[in-house]
């Protein structure tokens, strides 16, 4: 019988116990409040019960698991447990569970337990150290993200770039994913490495030209869903935001394909006049970063709509 470990982590949070409830609770949001969580997939559904994938950078390795989890918004609970676990990891759940400490402040505990794969002492160290760097990450997010209450709906923001390309949508996914190749196809993409060790997750570093001439450089975590999406999240992002993530989508139409990227990105509050100058906003931030990431976006829609239909000819 493998020995059971358990964890607690904590925050005390100045926002109404609800509040915060409704961050844990909607896990699809959590790739862009969370830095550990790349990618959330819901795979079902039902009254206080779902069924996820997730995708998670783990002490620097990208991993993988599902998990079902109970919601219990009266009690300001949230258990889950992982129905396949992946090395290290044998076994783990554990409980999201919010504390009112009076009308404007909460206490939120994050219970973890777990088995290790052959009970392992370096393996129950790594898992330990996982957890400690995650769930610090994920409390002071949801602490952070809690506090800024209403402000939260000016700092995300999310808007699509669409191209119509007449020729196969097998030819425009290939030009997505050998992002390898981006350097030799794309103007903006100075240079990029690709690594896919595990196949469908590739990590990728990629230096982006821009109009000014600078050069900066971004790592990104992409899952690869069949041949027509692909989901990334920036695990390393300008100083400008806190977090983007993206997709791409191939979608079959009438003499073609629909070719669609979509960026959702939350600003950093305090970095707006230190990057953009004195007295510029968050409506000026926005207008900054959709400008930039837009153009850089149909680019790269443009040269694969004339990648593929070249294909075609």
């Amino acid at each position: 019988m493998s020995e059971q470990h358990r964890t607690l982590h904590s925050t005390d949070v100045a926002a109404p116990a609800e509040a915060v409830y409704a961050i844990v609770a909607d896990v699809t949001k959590w790739p862009q409040y969370f830095a550990p969580n790349v990618h959330v997939e819901h795979l079902e559904q039902g009254e206080g019960t779902e069924r996820i994938q997730i995708w998670a950078t783990a002490n620097g390795e990208v991993k993988t698991w599902v998990s079902r989890r109970e919601l219990d918004p009266e009690n300001l609970v949230v258990t889950f447990r992982q129905e396949v676990s992946q090395a290290p990891v044998a076994s783990m759940g554990g409980t999201w569970k919010v504390t009112a400490l009076d009308g404007s402040h909460a206490r939120l505990e994050l219970h973890h337990d777990f088995t290790a794969v052959d009970d392992l002492p370096e393996n129950v160290a790594w898992i330990n150290a996982a957890l400690d760097r995650n769930s610090e990450s994920e409390l002071a997010g949801i602490r952070e993200l809690a506090e800024l209450g209403s402000e939260l709906d000016d700092l995300v923001f999310s808007f699509d770039d669409t191209v119509h390309v007449a020729a196969a949508g097998a030819d425009v996914f290939d030009f997505l994913n050998r992002a390898d190749l981006w350097p030799e196809r794309l103007p903006h993409v100075a240079a990029l490495d690709l690594r896919e060790e595990t196949p469908g997750i590739q990590v990728m570093t990629m230096d982006t030209s821009t109009a000014d001439g600078s050069v900066h450089t971004t790592t990104s975590v992409r899952v690869v869903f069949g041949t027509d999406r692909i989901v990334y999240k920036q695990i390393a992002v300008p100083a400008l935001m806190t977090a983007h993530t993206g997709r791409w989508t191939i979608t079959e139409t009438d003499g073609g394909v629909d070719v669609t990227s979509r960026h959702t990105v939350t600003l950093k509050q305090s970095a707006i006049e230190r990057i953009l100058g004195a007295g510029k906003s968050v409506a000026d931030a926005r207008e900054y970063v959709h400008r930039a990431l837009s153009t850089n976006s149909t680019t790269t829609l443009k040269h694969a709509l004339a990648f593929a239909e070249a294909r075609r000819g």
